[in-house]
């Protein structure tokens, strides 16, 4: 798939997807599998294994890389499948190598977890990376409200396989100043999901990154073409229909972003509830208005 295909391919919903666990703790292949075919066989076109949702920091090496086998194995031949990269810049260019040897056509590096980052070494970090797969399309991912857009240009300047950014800083008037400097150089991606899309969407973003989608693709799918196609009123509705889960997900810093997700699955019967620490199931409670959710959704059994 050529650079310019992946850059067309990155303006949709990029379903971010799940890590299921069996009740031992280890991934559950047949449950993985069934949510990326249910995905697919929806219409969603574009996946990120190993992504936050994933449990990313959570998982080994061989687990990592499990996760892509196991994406490439049960998604079309047509879709395309980013895999998640980060940590030190060699673990992130090896898991980067494995993931094209299996198929996978771009990667998405995940924010620096390093706790002192300098913009000039935010560049050298994801440029070094880059450096080294020149064959792969590279999606930086920015959860940093000080990298800006001098940063993104000597990046993307640098690197011609820099692609697309997964802008998830929550300041849709710095995301609007950073996409009118840089234009469309890079595709810009709404790394905050549905409840941001319709602003981040207004001033730049061209696809959206979505945890929700592993439950109901359609909505997230009629979102996109309502944003796409400027049907302000049609999006407004389905952002209404969402916005009760993707709340939930939001509380408490995001501890439960990956729980509520696992819950409504679970429910429908698609994979486990289990989440590794440091994330945990949700409260009694909070099953129930996921189970609630569903029913008016009207995709509950």
């Amino acid at each position: 798939m050529s650079f310019d295909l992946i850059r067309r391919r990155l303006a949709d919903v990029i379903a971010i997807t799940l890590t299921p666990f069996d009740e031992s703790g280890g991934i559950d292949d047949e449950a993985f599998a069934r949510t990326i075919r249910r995905m697919v066989e929806a219409g969603v076109r574009t996946l990120t294994v190993n992504g936050n949702t994933s449990e990313f920091y959570t998982l080994s090496p061989a687990e990592a890389r499990r996760g892509v086998e196991l994406t490439t194995r049960a998604a079309e031949r047509d879709t395309l499948v980013i895999a998640g990269v980060g940590l030190d810049v060699d673990t992130a260019v090896r898991a980067a190598r494995d993931a094209g040897e299996l198929g996978v056509q771009a990667v998405m590096v995940h924010q620096p977890v390093h706790p002192y980052i300098s913009n000039e070494g935010w560049v050298h970090y994801n440029r070094q990376i880059a450096e080294q797969i020149p064959d792969l399309a590279v999606i930086p991912y920015v959860r940093n409200e000080a990298i800006g857009a001098q940063d993104f240009l000597a990046l993307i300047e640098a690197c011609d396989n820099v692609v697309g950014v997964k802008y998830a800083v929550p300041d849709v008037v710095r995301f609007a100043t950073i996409c009118r400097e840089i234009g469309d150089r890079v595709v810009w991606i709404d790394g905050l999901a549905e409840l941001a899309a319709p602003g981040y969407f207004a001033v730049g973003a061209a696809g959206f990154t979505s945890g929700l989608v592993n439950v109901f693709p359609r909505l997230s799918l009629d979102l996109f073409a309502a944003l796409r196609d400027q049907r302000r009123a049609e999006a407004l509705e389905i952002w209404d229909l969402v916005r009760e889960f993707e709340e939930m997900r939001l509380v408490r810093n995001g501890a439960d972003n990956v729980s509520v997700i696992k819950e409504a699955l679970h429910q429908l019967g698609v994979c486990g509830p289990e989440v590794r620490a440091p994330s945990s199931r949700l409260s009694s409670e909070d099953r129930v208005r996921v189970e609630k959710i569903l029913h008016y959704w009207g995709v509950a059994e």
